[in-house]
């Protein structure tokens, strides 16, 4: 094995070209020989006698005073400058860039003539300087200082503008959104999240400033004690003790190694890091033991559907839907799950009849702190402009499920009304205030975005005290509250832990927490339960239940999750490409759903058509047909003109050109190995793409054999799928009633 690996290697070196070989090779020994050349001839018996003579002594102590003086005035001058080509736009940016660039390319000495030029006596802020402060520049230390930060605080402001850059920018939004002002967000979160750009950058300028020889010499002179710095000591020792130039130099030498060393290649990108790796979202998280007991009983009833066939688009399905009822009735039985069609959230405790109520009483979990109640309501009014074109209207108390396909404008919407995005603007009315026109921090808008955003340099119990801390709350009674915050949402037992320390879903609980402690007019919520297992989600969606029953403000919940949406929105907004197509209560979506995407999420197939007028065909009903009240086949039933392709033929007349969403329950298909006769007149050949089990039934993804028909997911019994022989592959036929068919107006 280990001869084997270095022959590997061997031939992977003997395959480098030797014409990129042997140049680098020079390179290499191009930019070593005089460092070798310092280091053989130094006297290395007498480095000590050099070094320590007074005038070396006096150089050192002055290079040391003059480089971090540099550095002070870089850091000053140079992170505010790194902070704004970073992060702001404006005319004449690259100009900027170019200015700040400008003195690693200038000759040291040309940069000197032009700091003479610009602040010696003469020069053209040397005489205001002076007269106005009693300050002169040249042949004096602070001229060395400003000789070196001129040469020296570009390498700062590099290294922090690309630092800067690279950062997240959730997390200053985040910070934004619980109330921190822009100085508190840079100072307490900024600063923390690029220290180590910041601690490279101010290495290198540091260095850079030790070693500054020519913009000193021309600009602040050579006088011992005063300018002159330890390179310049070397300039003046080669003409009378080049040993001790020597020695000097090798000091000089070490010191800038060991800043190099000590970067690890930070400067170039290459350095390795050590961050943490959090686990993968969905992984199991420890249970608290209080909470172990509940843990089994409340994952079954709620776990959605798994897909089937993600490539297809009507395997984006989640539960299964039931047929329209005619009353909202609760989740069904998780033997067979089934599309929730509950409307409105309920309370923390609700009756064992009320709907949803089988989530709330699923686990025994302890009872949750009482979420904190406000006589204060603040309604919601909001009108948005740009990529998403939408009005809301919201009573106090409502909490707003927003569904749609990926590119729909969720996010947009949130950012909008947070004032985070320039895609589109929001006029937002909370209570009896305008808040469109202010900052993010003063909208008293909360968000908790899809990676929760967590700060990585806090635990979790100042994460969820930082908007308590941003709103002026003392440092005990915000890490009180934050801690009660943390206990109701079960991760109390981690607040001493950083987001580098916990799973997917525990952070996603610390992120949630941290939003309703600041108790917002406002709540944003973005997929916040989507890192959570289906256990921890139950508990969670529990608990942000009881909170939201109590809550006078408005909670914005965009999900992908049908139970979500059912068991905590009193409403549902659908949206897509930026516009609504409806907003409704849960249970009159669940049963008509306009968005074919929608309907797939609820588990049913949805196929989009235009009508062509009535059917003309005629023959003798069948009993069960009669019964039925329609015949498939009779006149008066309508036909449609499916969009992918194909007709599909239902029980309503449709009036001709009318754009329809055809709905059909899983369970309303049927499946056959031939073509089957008698009621049914939608039949199509088709294929097996996939077969999935969900629950005690199994989902088959059947595709069009010929491109006539549509593609469709049946939900049919193990005991059918054996007695059929269905496998992957096989060749069959779907056939739908009309009578199964719900027909919804685009």
């Amino acid at each position: 094995m280990t001869r084997r690996y270095r022959t590997v290697r061997n031939r992977t070196r003997l395959g480098t070209p030797l014409a990129l070989a042997v140049p680098a090779l020079l390179a290499i020994a191009f930019l070593l020989v005089p460092l070798l050349g310092v280091l053989a001839r130094t006297e290395w018996g007498e480095l000590g006698a050099h070094l320590g003579s007074e005038g070396v002594t006096e150089s050192v102590k002055l290079s040391l005073l003059v480089s971090f003086g540099a550095l002070a005035l870089s850091l000053v001058l140079g992170v505010p400058l790194a902070w704004l080509l970073a992060r702001v736009s404006f005319p004449g940016k690259a100009v900027v860039r170019s200015l700040v660039l400008l003195p690693m390319v200038l000759p040291p000495t040309v940069g000197g003539v032009a700091l003479l030029l610009g602040f010696g006596r003469r020069g053209l802020l040397g005489p205001w300087l002076e007269d106005t402060f009693g300050i002169v520049l040249p042949f004096h230390t602070s001229g060395a200082v400003v000789a070196a930060t001129f040469v020296a605080m570009p390498f700062l402001v590099i290294s922090l503008e690309g630092t800067l850059a690279g950062l997240r920018p959730a997390y200053e939004e985040t910070a934004a959104s619980l109330g921190a002002g822009p100085l508190r967000v840079f100072w307490t979160v900024t600063l923390p999240l690029v220290a180590p750009g910041l601690a490279a950058g101010a290495a290198l300028t540091w260095a850079r400033a030790l070693g500054e020889f020519g913009a000193t010499i021309t600009f602040a002179g050579n006088l011992p004690g005063t300018t002159q710095t330890l390179p310049l000591q070397v300039y003046l020792l080669l003409q009378d003790q080049p040993e001790a130039a020597t020695s000097v130099s090798l000091l000089l030498l070490v010191i800038a190694m060991a800043v190099l060393v000590g970067l690890r290649g930070r400067w170039t990108g290459s350095g390795r890091t050590r961050d943490r790796v959090a686990p993968a979202s969905g992984a199991a998280e420890p249970v608290p033991p209080a909470e172990a007991a509940g843990a089994a009983a409340s994952a079954a009833p709620v776990a959605p559907a798994a897909p089937v066939a993600p490539a297809a688009p009507v395997a984006q399905a989640a539960p299964t839907a039931t047929p329209a009822p005619t009353a909202p009735t609760a989740p069904t039985a998780p033997t067979a799950p089934t599309a929730p069609t509950a409307p409105a959230k309920v309370p923390a405790k609700a009756p064992a009849d009320a709907p949803g109520a089988d989530i709330a009483s699923s686990f025994t979990a302890p009872a949750p702190v009482p979420a904190p109640t406000s006589g204060d309501k603040w309604p919601l009014h909001a009108r948005i402009t740009g990529a998403t074109e939408l009005a809301l209207e919201v009573a106090p108390g409502t909490t707003v499920a927003v569904v749609g396909p990926n590119g729909a404008g969720k996010t947009t919407l949130l950012r909008a009304l947070l004032g985070l995005t320039p895609r589109a603007r929001a006029e937002v009315l909370l209570g009896d205030e305008e808040v469109g026109s202010l900052p993010p921090h003063r909208r008293g808008v909360a968000w908790v975005p899809q990676d929760g955003a967590l700060f990585p340099h806090l635990s979790a119990l100042a994460n969820t005290a930082y908007g308590l801390r941003a709103q002026g709350v003392g440092r005990t009674e915000a890490r009180r509250q934050a801690g009660e915050w943390l206990a109701r949402l079960g991760v109390g037992h981690l607040a001493h832990r950083r987001p580098g320390q916990l799973s997917g879903g525990q952070a996603g609980r610390v992120a949630l927490a941290r939003a309703l402690a600041v108790r917002p007019r406002l709540l944003l919520l973005d997929e916040p339960l989507a890192a959570l297992d289906q256990t921890t989600r139950a508990q969670v969606r529990h608990t942000l239940r009881g909170h939201l029953s109590g809550f006078g403000g408005v909670c914005l919940l965009v999900t992908h999750d049908p139970v979500e949406a059912v068991s905590l929105a009193d409403r549902v907004l659908v949206l897509e490409d930026g516009r609504t197509l409806q907003d409704a209560p849960p249970a009159e979506v669940t049963r008509h759903p306009r968005s074919p995407w929608v309907a797939r999420m609820l588990g049913r197939n949805a196929l989009a058509g235009t009508a062509t007028g009535t059917g003309t065909r005629t023959r003798t009903r069948t009993g069960a047909e009669a019964g039925a009240g329609a015949g498939a086949g009779t006149t008066g039933n309508g036909v449609l003109v499916l969009d992918d392709g194909g007709s599909l033929v239902v029980a309503d007349p449709v009036a001709e050109g009318t754009a329809v969403l055809a709905v059909i329950a899983p369970e309303a298909v049927a499946v056959h190995r031939e073509r089957p006769h008698g009621s049914p007149r939608n039949v199509w050949p088709g294929t097996i793409r996939e077969v999935a089990a969900v629950g005690s039934r199994l989902r088959v993804l059947v595709t069009s054999r010929d491109g006539k028909g549509p593609d469709l997911v049946a939900e049919i019994t193990t005991e059918a799928a054996a007695e059929l022989g269905l496998a992957d592959g096989a060749e069959v036929f779907t056939s739908v009633k009309a009578t199964e068919i719900t027909l919804v107006e685009r």
